[in-house]
């Protein structure tokens, strides 16, 4: 292989390298200085009050089930929860009249048959 020919393959390589760059920059926006340094478009201003919006009321829910999965399932929850179930079954379940009851007539039901 001569020198020529070496020459005329490295500008070759050099003009398909460069067409591809050029071609690659198009398609991303991509602009080039007079030094050849790229040159980015700017961005578009985001509206990211929305999305700071729904993201605060989402961390709001999240607060709120993180309270009511560990409060209900807490010792002191549980311990709560069994004594006003001990509370409410003693309600139930008292055999002795209170003085109120022992004064007021007792009421018999009576069947009518027809």
């Amino acid at each position: 292989m001569s020198t020529w020919t070496a020459g005329v393959i490295i500008v070759a390589i050099w003009g398909f390298v460069s067409i591809w760059k050029r071609r690659h920059d198009r398609e991303l926006g991509v602009t080039r200085d007079e030094d050849g340094n790229p040159v980015f478009p700017p961005q578009p201003k985001v509206d990211t009050s929305a999305q700071d919006a729904e993201i605060a009321e989402l961390k709001e829910r999240i607060a709120v089930l993180e309270k009511i999965a560990t409060d209900s399932n807490s010792l002191d929850a549980r311990e709560r929860a069994r004594i006003a179930s001990e509370i409410e079954a003693l309600r139930g379940a008292d055999p002795t009249p209170s003085p109120t009851d022992q004064s007021a007539p007792k009421s018999t039901p009576t069947s009518t048959d027809a």
